[in-house]
């Protein structure tokens, strides 16, 4: 009988996307993709998602991770999500292209899964969907400053996810508590799973640096614990104002997790939740940082410390 996953590794498995090449951290791609590789090869793996690269950056990155790639077939290649530009159709072909040439390791492996694209209304979100290539997830970034029904109704007809833009380096770029907690409620109720990007790089909402410059300016971030925490009890049927409460959140003690699952104020996910978040409804979230949204969850208590060996206590 398999064992089975503690609660806080089930909802953190593969959920971090690394986009070092993006703001704050706006790394160049050779170190970007060193990173990665090291991330890969760390005791902390098992909570890495996938390297996330613009599609006009591919011959780059192809590049910089050639002797990094594994080349051997039977290897398990890099996944890639690719920001796609403005023409669908077009990049449908690179991703092909990139996916033949990459299949068999001759290039190294490595294979695009993942396509992110911007979609402001009906008309342009369908014409992503409809060009992905077989085996690769849409995943559409629409505006929550207005109703977004509309939109998540069509990404769901399209059998394609969403995507949602949850901070920035200026204050300005974080959306509402309530324009979050209306989307988390609308995709719930429409079955659109999604994804987040940008301000997450720490467990719990707070005010922290929005980059990493000397003397940055400071903001009210997200947490991504709450925000999937959120996506994980809006399954159990709360309102938009309750997912709200949780967003804002700033007592890390208010999430409490132990064998049976994650408690927040009286609320309870159990394992099949956490399971079903992590396949239906929130996938993962794109952070320029990897060891901070995982060193700081560690520092709350709520990883077991790493041996001196370089791998997990168990």
């Amino acid at each position: 009988m398999a064992a089975v996953r503690p609660p806080v590794r089930a909802l953190l498995e593969g959920l971090i996307d690394y986009a070092g090449l993006f703001p704050p951290a706006k790394l160049d791609m050779r170190a970007a993709v060193e990173n990665y590789a090291a991330y890969l090869a760390g005791p902390d793996a098992w909570a890495l998602g996938r390297f996330v690269v613009p599609l006009a950056r591919l011959d780059e990155l192809e590049g910089a991770a050639s002797a990094l790639l594994p080349r051997v077939p039977e290897a398990v290649p890099w996944r890639l999500s690719v920001l796609g530009g403005s023409d669908p159709a077009h990049d449908a072909e690179v991703i092909f292209a990139f996916n033949e040439r990459h299949a068999h390791g001759a290039a190294g492996r490595a294979v695009i899964d993942m396509l992110e694209a911007k979609a402001v209304d009906i008309e342009s979100l369908t014409r992503v969907a409809r060009s992905v290539p077989a085996g690769v997830a849409a995943y559409v970034e629409i505006p929550i400053a207005g109703d977004p029904a509309d939109l998540l109704a069509a990404l769901a007809a399209q059998g394609a996810g969403a995507k949602v833009r949850t901070g920035g380096v200026t204050p300005e770029a974080f959306p509402s508590p309530r324009e979050l907690a209306r989307f988390i409620r609308l995709a719930a109720d429409q079955g659109v799973p999604f994804k987040a990007t940008a301000g997450l790089h720490h467990p719990i909402r707070s005010e922290y640096p929005l980059t990493y410059e000397t003397g940055s300016a400071r903001g009210t971030m997200y947490g991504y614990l709450n925000l999937f925490l959120a996506a994980a009890f809006a399954q159990e049927g709360l309102s938009i104002a309750e997912i709200e409460e949780v967003l804002e959140e700033r007592d890390p003690s208010a999430f409490a997790f132990d064998e049976t699952g994650v408690r927040w104020r009286g609320r309870f996910a159990g394992p099949e939740s956490i399971a079903a978040l992590r396949t239906r409804v929130a996938l993962s979230f794109g952070s320029c940082s990897f060891t901070e949204p995982v060193g700081e969850l560690r520092a709350l208590g709520l990883l077991q410390p790493l041996s001196h060996g370089g791998r997990h206590a168990s």
